[in-house]
């Protein structure tokens, strides 16, 4: 394609993009910049341009500065490939595996921890501008962004690459900015995957993002976006998807996976869904509305909560017991409906020892609708993977795909399906566990229990 508004990073004549990928685009941006210097020219507007990343590998030493609107970063494949099961898998096995580090249009995060003084300098993109309006409409499309690394800390002093820890973002938008689409990405071992400050009308779409400490972020505030079909799994101490005082915020079809800390957190957010997910989850706290979320609806969600089945991961957890909820709601007017959990774990894993897991708990708030949810509850009925080391790929693949199938031999356990707290009243609570599931306050609450045999 020959166009002056097409970049080709291979054909770029300043700079070499596979040693320093970040020099290139920041001079591509600086000739955009300087060719489409006027606001308005004739009655025509800046086009923006698009910058085309082929397959193959491109390190990144210097950080990408975008402060363009309308530009898009256009690769050739998302690239995903785990590197957890890599790393975890004995060197001495690599040799036989087909590939060892994701692929297509990678980029390699390599700045150095000393470089990394704060979190917006640990990014690969920063994307900030100030002045209005704001900056528009950027899109990053099917290109891999690998951190490569992580490192060991306090909590994980000697298996440094599953500690989610490395200061590196793939994507960081430190400015407000509006209409802004990621499409078919590939984000892997980043302590953190997309950080997003004051969206509006943003695009969150058909990603892979996994393996990273945080996915996706969206901080300050926010509206009208979607975060829609995507592959989506975090580290045990981070947010697979975290919202901060958002209004309108669609999050829907995704497929999240273990093991973040939480799978879905709002903190402050109202009118927005969570709906027709598909969450598989290690640790209580799956969903949480926290900090007076308000007139949210959570709806028609598959929630699967089990124990980690991987040896190396085990001593690991969110800190959260049994007692927290696997959705838990602080605030008012929330409707959670028709979703059906699965809390699938044996009796000798449920913390404290000897209590009763919680699977919806309403802390605070007022007037929140839980009806027709459905909860299945039992022990555990398949081997786990010995604790004699770690894993093949093979073996972990087969051991979580064991896990998620298997039903057979194994038994009820008791569970409350509902905990209304005393500090939250005037909840209608309807066929979302019978007399015995269900602990509230009936003369502040409605309550209707499912019928029992």
């Amino acid at each position: 394609m020959t166009d002056e508004n097409f970049y080709d990073i291979s054909k770029w004549p300043i700079g070499d993009p596979h040693k320093d990928i970040g020099i290139v685009i920041n001079s591509i941006i600086a000739d955009i910049k300087k060719r489409q210097s006027e606001s308005a020219v004739t009655g025509e507007g800046k086009p923006g341009a698009t910058i085309f990343i082929p397959s193959g590998d491109y390190r990144l030493s210097t950080q990408i500065l975008i402060d363009v609107s309308y530009l898009k970063i256009l690769g050739t494949g998302h690239g995903f490939v785990s590197s957890s099961i890599r790393y975890n898998t004995p060197q001495s096995q690599w040799k036989d595996m087909h590939e060892l580090w994701p692929g297509g249009s990678r980029i390699l995060v390599d700045i150095a921890p000393s470089n990394i003084p704060d979190e917006k300098s640990g990014a690969a993109f920063l994307i900030e501008r100030g002045g209005e309006p704001r900056i528009s409409s950027v899109e990053f499309s099917n290109f891999c962004i690998d951190g490569l690394h992580f490192r060991a800390d306090q909590i994980v002093p000697e298996d440094s690459e599953n500690s989610y820890i490395n200061g590196k973002t793939g994507i960081y938008i430190a400015s407000a900015q509006d209409s802004f689409k990621f499409n078919e990405m590939g984000l892997v071992y980043l302590e953190h995957g997309l950080t997003i400050y004051n969206a509006d009308a943003l695009s969150i779409h058909d990603n892979f993002i996994a393996e990273c400490g945080s996915c996706i972020e969206l901080r300050g505030s926010g509206q009208a976006s979607k975060i829609t079909d995507n592959l989506i799994g975090a580290g045990f101490r981070g947010h697979s998807i975290y919202a901060q005082n958002f209004g309108g915020l669609l999050i829907t079809t995704n497929n999240i996976f273990p093991r973040g800390a939480s799978s879905i957190e709002l903190d402050g957010v109202s009118r927005s869904s969570i709906t027709s997910n598909r969450i598989h989850a290690f640790y209580p706290g799956v969903i949480s509305l926290k900090n007076g979320c308000t007139e949210n609806l959570v709806s028609s969600n598959h929630i699967y909560r089990s124990q980690e089945p991987w040896a190396p991961m085990r001593q690991y957890n969110n800190g959260h017991d049994d007692l927290y909820g696997i959705l838990r709601i602080e605030g008012s007017d929330n409707s959670i409906i028709a979703n059906h959990f699965s809390e699938i774990i044996d009796r000798d894993n449920i913390k404290p020892t000897g209590t009763i897991p919680i699977i919806i708990r309403l802390v605070t708030g007022q007037g929140n609708y839980v009806a027709a949810n459905n909860v299945v509850a039992r022990t555990e009925s398949m081997q786990q993977v010995t604790d004699e080391g770690p894993a093949s790929s093979s073996s972990t693949f087969s051991t979580q795909v064991e896990q998620l199938l298997t039903n057979s031999a194994s038994e009820k356990i008791d569970v409350t399906t509902v905990l209304v707290e005393d500090s939250s009243s005037l909840n209608t609570i309807l066929d979302s566990g019978n007399e015995r599931q269900v602990t509230l306050d009936k003369s502040h609450n409605a309550f209707r229990p499912t019928p029992s045999l």
